[in-house]
């Protein structure tokens, strides 16, 4: 670890970033979520399982932004290098990659991708016990 004052610390890393990224995932899951509630459900092609992918996603990313808070205002990991970014990057692959794949059926290329996202997130967690 390393302190807020290191030069090691990229102004990025700072706990306001955590904090700030935090709320933009839970915002941006709590909207994706009321929209596949809502709008996504009358599109033409959506099924029943492209709804429950939409809402793990819209769960993930709300979760994950919560854990960020969390992180963002714990005295050490908050200026963790590797735990919050790879929080952060590990939600919005595996939540974007996820949505993009119930929105845009073509982009299968995308289907491999989401569990390298999935490893990211548990990656930056798993940080936080070291």
């Amino acid at each position: 670890m390393v302190s807020e004052s290191s030069p090691l610390l990229s102004r990025a890393a700072l706990p306001s970033f955590l904090w700030r990224s935090g709320a933009l995932l839970v915002t941006t899951g709590m909207i994706a979520g009321a929209f596949g509630a809502h709008a996504l459900q009358r599109r033409p092609g959506i099924t029943a399982d492209n709804l429950h992918a939409w809402r793990t996603a819209a769960d993930y990313a709300v979760a994950n932004g919560l854990g960020l808070l969390l992180v963002s205002m714990h005295p050490r990991f908050s200026t963790h290098r590797f735990a919050g970014y790879a929080i952060l990057g590990g939600s919005v692959v595996f939540s974007s990659s996820i949505m993009a794949l119930v929105l845009w059926k073509k982009m299968k290329f995308l289907g491999p991708i989401t569990p390298l996202g999935g490893m990211i997130m548990i990656a930056g967690y798993a940080a936080l016990i070291f």
